[in-house]
């Protein structure tokens, strides 16, 4: 693991990084803020996954996760999008390859050789975190924002009880349903929409209640609301499976991290709670 760039902020560290990946084939690079506790003892983990287009810097330098994060001491990681490289499959869309990984394990070629970004973040990256910094892995937490927000729910409903907590910013929680994900895992993952169920959040949380309180914060002017993310689909299958919910619409906020930044804090706190309670 290299150390790419490194700054102070609000007491604690932020640092990129960049390692070769065995699971994706490729050099990676992600970013890490350590709350000042960390010096003195192994803190909790919180993820941030990133939506289309992004890697480790937007939420590191527009999330304004920083102050909160340092006063409640979660160390939050944010991983890149998806695997990088010239050796890599991509498209010349910004919905699909390079920056659209979707946190899946690719079946189809040419993606399956390197796209295999759930088991990225659920094995390998883990396990980078745990060797060189002071992470106490016993205590996870995971959100996101949109492709991100999809991860973060599919990971969680995928791995019960892995994670304390889970939250997301206007996530796509019907992908089987929307033309992001119709796209997205027609390529990935081929034409079996039985495969697709596997990685769709309403699809999930019908066969698999977490213990904790799934919390979204959407934006009502968000300009993909009504095409690509559909939070009603996954309030309603929560609400029909059992599974604990709080989504909160937000009159006059986007799909921007003018939005995420806003509510930043809020998440932060809900995370803190669980994983210190």
């Amino acid at each position: 693991m290299d150390t790419v760039s490194d700054w102070v902020s609000f007491g604690g560290d932020l640092s990129v990084h960049e390692h070769e990946s065995e699971t994706l084939g490729c050099n990676m690079r992600f970013a890490v803020f350590e709350p000042p506790q960390s010096s003195d003892e192994p803190v909790p983990v919180l993820w941030y996954l990133s939506g289309l287009t992004c890697n480790w810097s937007n939420v590191m330098e527009k999330g304004g996760l920083q102050r909160k994060a340092s006063e409640l001491g979660v160390m939050i990681v944010a991983p890149d999008t998806s695997p990088r490289g010239d050796d890599v499959a991509d498209d010349e869309a910004y919905d699909l390859g390079q920056g659209a990984g979707f946190y899946l394990t690719a079946t189809q070629e040419p993606w399956a050789k390197h796209y295999k970004m759930d088991q990225y973040i659920m094995e390998e990256l883990p396990s980078v975190i745990r060797s060189n910094f002071a992470a106490d892995m016993r205590r996870q937490s995971i959100f996101g924002h949109s492709m991100g927000g999809h991860g973060a729910l599919v990971l969680a409903l995928r791995n019960p009880g892995h994670f304390r907590s889970v939250s997301a910013f206007s996530p796509i929680v019907a992908p089987s349903q929307v033309p992001w994900g119709e796209k997205a895992f027609s390529a990935y993952l081929g034409d079996d929409k039985d495969a697709w169920e596997e990685w769709d959040a309403c699809e999930l949380v019908r066969k698999t209640q977490l213990e904790t309180t799934i919390l979204i914060d959407q934006g009502e002017d968000d300009q993909f609301l009504e095409e690509q993310l559909k939070p009603r689909l996954f309030e309603e299958a929560c609400r029909e499976a059992g599974q604990s919910l709080a989504i909160r619409m937000r009159p006059g906020y986007d799909h921007s991290y003018y939005f995420i930044s806003t509510f930043m804090d809020d998440h932060i706190m809900h995370h803190a709670k669980a994983l210190y309670g």
